[in-house]
């Protein structure tokens, strides 16, 4: 008898745990390393927003600020299944994965369009698809955009204008290799320490793109703004292959349709917000140029026949080849 009522007691509960949602429903963790402000967080939130809706018993919440650890820890931590999902640039992701790092070749994209072209077709579905070896399941590319130069000495309208300049960069080796075929003095620095550097004078220049110009007010130390545009930085909404193997078939569309979702929104804000910060520029008494690119990829030819067998000759050619 008391055996019985046990188990009426049990299954009232689980009755119970599936009339409310508790037996299935799941709660995402999604973490990025940068402010509510960012279009990252755009990004974040549009994501949870379709995910949410999407009636499969699925919840996200998002630390942002970098609440979770840093992009490599993050990186690490959905391999092993401790953080759910995140955005990430690309420079982590080559740390682990050293042919992402073909997207950091010098003036690769023409322009947004085909960036999209590469990154949401064949090339960057395989991409995406490669990341499953090393624990995490490529969802979608979101963008931090293209990379601009900023220096406090001259205005810059073809490479030779570039030598001897003092250029912060990432540490990065194609970036500084880059910089360096163009005649200026590469300088990998810390984000932190380059600000300090570029009050004091100490190095002329640095490069990111408009929203960083924007956001940092560099504009108070810098004079001049070329439009370079010499490199596209996307980011990666990805996921843990741990938590993307405990989802349901259902449940990996609508993961897969909200990140798509979240990539076109990060996408939109960045476009829609591009005059608005080039003007802004211009108005805070920063001289812009746009150099002639054309000349640009022709200095850089060397930094290709360097990376060509790293990165893979046919990758390379499908990149340049997408219209």
């Amino acid at each position: 008898m008391r055996k019985s009522v046990m188990c009426a007691l049990a299954a009232m509960l689980v009755v119970s745990a599936v009339s409310t949602g508790l037996a299935k429903e799941r709660t995402l963790k999604l973490a990025h390393v940068v402010n509510e402000q960012d279009a990252f967080h755009v990004c974040a939130l549009k994501f949870k927003e379709v995910v949410e809706a999407g009636g499969e018993d699925l919840k996200v919440t998002i630390f942002p600020n970098a609440k979770l650890g840093d992009e490599r820890t993050l990186l690490e931590n959905m391999r092993m299944g401790v953080v759910d999902a995140a955005i990430i640039t690309g420079g982590p992701i080559i740390n682990f994965m050293p042919q992402f790092g073909v997207f950091d070749l010098p003036f690769l994209f023409r322009d947004t369009d085909h960036a999209y072209a590469v990154l949401d077709g064949p090339v960057g579905q395989k991409m995406l698809d490669g990341m499953e070896k090393f624990g995490w399941k490529g969802l979608a590319y979101g963008e931090r955009g293209f990379r601009n130069l900023t220096n406090s000495v001259r205005p810059v309208k073809e490479p030779e204008d570039m030598k001897g300049l003092k250029i912060r960069l990432m540490q990065n080796p194609v970036y500084v290799e880059s910089f360096k075929t163009l005649g200026a003095n590469a300088v990998p620095m810390a984000w932190t320490e380059a600000l300090t550097a570029l009050q004091q004078g100490t190095i002329d220049g640095q490069e990111n793109p408009l929203n960083v110009i924007v956001s940092f007010k560099l504009y108070e130390s810098q004079k001049y703004l070329a439009l370079t545009r010499h490199a596209y930085a996307p980011n990666v909404i990805m996921m843990s292959m741990a938590t993307w193997k405990k989802l349901s078939s259902s449940q990996h569309e609508l993961i897969e349709n909200a990140a798509k979702a979240a990539s076109k929104a990060n996408r939109d804000l960045d476009n829609q917000k591009a005059a608005e910060w080039l003007q802004f520029l211009k108005d805070q008494g920063m001289e812009v140029t746009e150099p002639d690119l054309a000349a640009f990829r022709e200095a850089v030819k060397p930094i290709y026949d360097k990376y060509t067998d790293k990165f893979g000759a046919e990758t390379i050619k499908a990149i340049v080849d997408t219209k």
